[in-house]
């Protein structure tokens, strides 16, 4: 086996980059990181059903792109950079700290507590590439690709903090196009005057290390939904409803881990490495699981409704809610297929189309009774799933070219 070992009196100045050779299984301090995003997610959710409008909705999915963007960009990170490194293991704890800080704001982040929340976002950024440039200055490559990103960030940075420093819509629009700015330079690969844009060969990712954390953080998005159905048990009605209510929460949660590992989630390392261009999942993974976690999300704030409110019609904004994130659980989950497969099952089409047709009628059945139909049109599709591949061989990844 071949250990990668720095040459003697040069480690400490040796830049702090993965090793090609080296393993790539997450570490255990990646996995103590992911434990701030277990409260922010809880605290999204339940914040998006307090007064519930399509405001409050927009809100939260700012805030949840927002989070979401740390993430990825720290996932990015500890697949580029050498997290057993001292440096590095200072800097995911530095994030993780922003993160938690950013996450204490979340509950005002559209009221007094907008500039922790903006500030702090903008200083993880721009405090990782000024902390990054000067730690690789002897890989000029590796330094020009953290000068693009940085620049970005910046750029960011203006909306970001004009946006805490107005209020309601002014603000949100100037977080969306913080925002926007972010998740276009991703895209883009971070072209700058001067420098262009990344190569190619650094976008190049590890299949083992970037599929299992995006994994992890779908099982975290799945801790939320089951943390909301395991806290908002509503002692106000009786033990049956709330059994009832309690079991269909519960089933939905199971059937969007089924879904999701269905086959797609279980093949994505495979399909990492047998893309011709492995870079590409760099560049769509965080957009496709975004879709699903926000679905999730979502979902899980549909939870927080259904379990406090069992009689009565369902307002819209609540059918919205209550089948609005399953069904953007499906769009993403669509996307992802088609980055394993190439294709689209036509059960997603058809779960969506199902989704749509039971809204109006949902309108005048309790809550429960909306969240039972999203429940039974997710079955639905997990059942088309298994009929698909029963008695088949495993199928090959065809991710497109």
């Amino acid at each position: 086996m071949h250990l990668s070992a720095p040459e003697p009196g040069h480690g400490k100045s040796r830049p702090p980059v993965r090793d090609p050779d080296s393993p790539r299984r997450v570490t255990l301090l990646e996995l103590f990181f992911d434990l701030v995003y277990v409260v922010a997610l809880a605290l999204i959710s339940r914040g998006m059903v307090d007064q519930l409008d399509w405001h409050r909705a927009g809100q939260a999915l700012i805030l949840l792109a927002a989070v979401w963007w740390t993430w990825a960009i720290t996932t990015l990170v500890t697949d580029l950079y050498d997290p057993e490194r001292t440096e590095i293991k200072l800097l995911i704890s530095a994030v993780m700290f922003g993160a938690l800080l950013m996450t204490t704001a979340i509950p005002e982040a559209f009221g007094a507590r907008g500039i922790v929340f903006a500030a702090t976002y903008v200083t993880i950024h721009l405090g990782r590439g000024l902390f990054l440039m000067p730690a690789v200055r002897r890989e000029p490559q590796t330094q020009r690709r953290a000068i693009r990103i940085f620049v970005w960030f910046a750029v960011s940075a203006i909306p970001w903090i004009i946006g805490a420093f107005v209020s309601g819509d002014a603000r949100l629009a100037c977080w969306a196009i913080a925002l926007a700015i972010d998740y276009s330079g991703f895209r883009l690969a971070y072209p700058v005057p001067g420098l262009g844009v990344v190569p190619e060969p650094q976008r190049n990712v590890t299949a083992e290390h970037l599929s299992e954390r995006y994994q992890q953080f779908f099982i975290i998005a799945l801790g939320d939904a089951i943390l909301t159905i395991g806290t908002m048990f509503n002692l106000a009605h009786s033990e049956a409803q709330n059994i009832a209510a309690f079991a269909v929460a519960f089933a939905t949660t199971l059937v969007l881990w089924r879904i999701y590992v269905h086959k797609s989630g279980q093949l994505l390392p495979t399909a990492i490495k047998m893309s011709g261009a492995p870079g590409k999942f760099l560049f769509t993974a965080p957009y496709t699981h975004l879709l699903m976690i926000a679905g999730v999300v979502v979902t899980a704030s549909g939870f927080d409704l259904v379990l406090h409110d069992h009689n009565g019609r369902t307002p819209p904004a609540w059918v919205a809610v209550i089948l609005g994130g399953p069904a953007l659980f499906l769009v993403g989950r669509s996307s992802f297929e088609y980055e394993v497969f190439s294709r689209v099952s036509p059960s997603r089409a058809g779960g969506l189309l199902a989704l749509l047709t039971i809204a109006p009628a949902a309108l005048y059945l309790p809550p429960v009774f909306a969240s039972l139909g999203a429940l039974l049109v997710l079955a639905g599709v997990a059942y088309a799933d298994y009929r698909r591949s029963r008695g088949k061989p495993p199928e090959v990844p065809a991710p497109p070219h």
